[in-house]
C-alpha cells in the first residue's frame, strides 16, 4: 500500500509546487514525477525485501534472486527515463510491458499466499488479486496517459 500512497502523493505536491510556480497544473510532468517516486520506493524494495521477491517467482525460474535485483535496477533506471524528457515516450513504452510482465508473478505470490516483506507464505492469497489486477491496470493507464499520449488529458484548470 505504500507505493500507491506515495504515487498520490507526491502527484499532488507536484501539482500545488507547478501550479504555484508556473500558474498552471502540470498533469502529465506531476504524473511522470509521482511514478518516478513510487518506482525509486519499488526498486529499493527489490534489495529489501529481495528474499520475498524472489518466493514470488515459481521455481522453475533460474536465478531467482539475480532477477530480483535486475528487475529493481530496471525499477530505477525508469524513474530516471521518466524524469529525462528525450527518454518519456520509450521509458512509458518499456513500462507498460514491464508491467504486464510483472503481473504473473503477482498472481503466482497471490496463489501461494507469499508475504514479501516477512519472506513467508501467510500472505493475503487470492484474495488479493481483486485489488492487484486493477491496481496493475492503473499503473498502466498512469504510465500511458502521464509518458506516451499525455495531451489526452486535456483538463486546464487555471486560477
Amino acid at each position: 500500500m505504500m507505493p500507491e500512497i506515495i504515487l498520490l502523493s507526491v502527484f499532488f505536491l507536484t501539482l500545488i509546487i507547478t501550479k504555484l510556480r508556473s500558474k498552471e497544473y502540470k498533469f502529465a510532468f506531476s504524473g511522470r514525477v509521482a511514478m518516478a517516486a513510487m518506482l525509486v520506493t519499488t526498486g529499493l524494495a527489490h534489495f529489501a525485501f529481495a528474499k520475498g521477491m524472489a518466493m514470488m517467482l515459481p521455481d522453475f525460474i533460474p536465478f531467482r534472486m539475480m532477477v530480483v535485483y535486475i528487475t529493481g535496477i530496471l525499477e530505477l533506471l525508469a524513474a530516471v527515463g521518466l524524469l529525462l524528457p528525450r527518454y518519456v515516450k520509450l521509458t512509458g513504452r518499456l513500462l507498460i510491458i514491464f508491467f504486464v510482465l510483472l503481473l504473473p508473478a503477482n498472481i503466482y505470490a497471490a496463489i501461494n499466499h507469499v508475504n514479501l516483506q516477512t519472506a513467508t507464505y501467510d500472505g493475503d492469497g487470492p484474495g488479493y488479486l481483486w485489488f492487484r489486477i486493477p491496481l496493475q491496470a492503473f499503473f498502466i493507464g498512469w504510465v500511458y496517459l502521464s509518458s506516451i499520449k499525455p495531451s489526452i488529458v486535456i483538463w486546464k484548470l487555471s486560477a
